[in-house]
């Protein structure tokens, strides 16, 4: 005895049917982004291995700069490429950490020594983004870039009056009187500021050391425009903190008059990286960003010594 199934309602067919179409669509997104990494993936291995032929390497330094060794070691890599025949150094950052700027500027004058460069500000170099920028053969601005802030900085808060308005007290062991300095439950000491100071001038005498280096300036020209100064492009040409005036077009035109460097070579990005510059690893850490109650597109803040200009507190 067979016993005969129900016809399915009109409702469950519906139900079925839409049910289907999903899984249809979540197959469809899920190829694409298979698509998408193996791409992403291809990309970077070309650019990783210099397929397309000569060219002119473009690398992006962006944002709020740190110390990034992979950064320094794709530099490396462009320097030893016979395929790259040059570099453009497109700049667009308020500066960050002194280290970051100083590995920066080491590892670009390396690869200066084998490629010619050519520093591209658009909006800002200031600060350490300036110290990448005079590692270069040519610095290049808009007329209305800002440029400069030549200097380091040091920054701490004194909260004691406000935690002894909600009754908050802080207590600390430490192995000597400067190590957990400075204290954030009182204004600093005349030992305390000494040291930071001597720390400054150290990090501030290097920096402006450079500049004249670079610049071929007189130290006391440099000293005149390191009191932390933003200038426009056309004023730091007229202070010969750069080289000229123009972009991306005006670099690449130098680049054939001055370095004769072929006509025809194609500009690749090769930094960042395609993982670095997009991608869901981007996302993730905008998103881990934001949980924690940072901006997700701007820079980090920063603890320690910084050479970053900065617009607003």
């Amino acid at each position: 005895m067979t016993t005969e199934l129900p016809e399915p309602s009109a409702h469950q067919i519906v139900a079925a049917a839409r049910l289907e179409r999903s899984r249809r669509r979540w197959r469809v997104v899920a190829l694409i982004a298979v698509i998408l990494a193996i791409l992403a993936g291809a990309g970077r291995f070309a650019m990783e291995k210099g397929i397309g032929g000569d060219q002119i390497a473009r690398i992006e330094i962006t944002g709020t700069i740190a110390t990034d060794p992979e950064r320094t070691a794709l530099f490396k890599k462009l320097g030893e490429d016979p395929k790259v025949k040059a570099v453009i150094l497109a700049i667009n950052s308020p500066g960050g950490t002194t280290a970051g700027g100083e590995e920066l500027y080491e590892s670009l004058s390396l690869l200066r020594s084998k490629k010619p460069v050519v520093a591209v500000i658009s909006e800002l170099g200031a600060s350490a983004a300036y110290m990448t920028a005079i590692a270069a053969d040519r610095i290049l601005a808009r007329r209305l870039s800002i440029v400069g802030s030549i200097g380091v900085l040091f920054e701490t808060f004194n909260a004691g009056k406000l935690l002894d308005t909600i009754g908050i007290g802080m207590e600390k062991i430490a192995s000597g009187p400067l190590k957990a300095e400075p204290a954030l439950d009182k204004p600093m000491s005349p030992e305390v500021k000494a040291s930071l100071t001597a720390l400054i001038t150290d990090s501030f005498n290097w920096f402006v050391d450079v500049v004249a280096e670079r610049r071929s300036l007189p130290r006391p020209d440099v000293l005149t425009l390191a009191d932390g100064r933003v200038l426009s492009g056309r004023q730091a040409l007229e202070a010969k903190l750069i080289d000229g005036i123009g972009g991306q077009e005006e670099a690449i035109a130098w680049l054939q008059g001055e370095k004769k460097i072929a006509p025809d070579l194609t500009v690749v990005t090769r930094f960042p990286t395609p993982d670095k510059g997009w991608g869901i690893g981007k996302w993730l850490g905008s998103e881990a960003r934001s949980a924690v109650g940072l901006n997700p597109e701007g820079p980090l803040a920063l603890d320690g010594l910084v050479s970053l200009w900065q617009v607003a507190q």
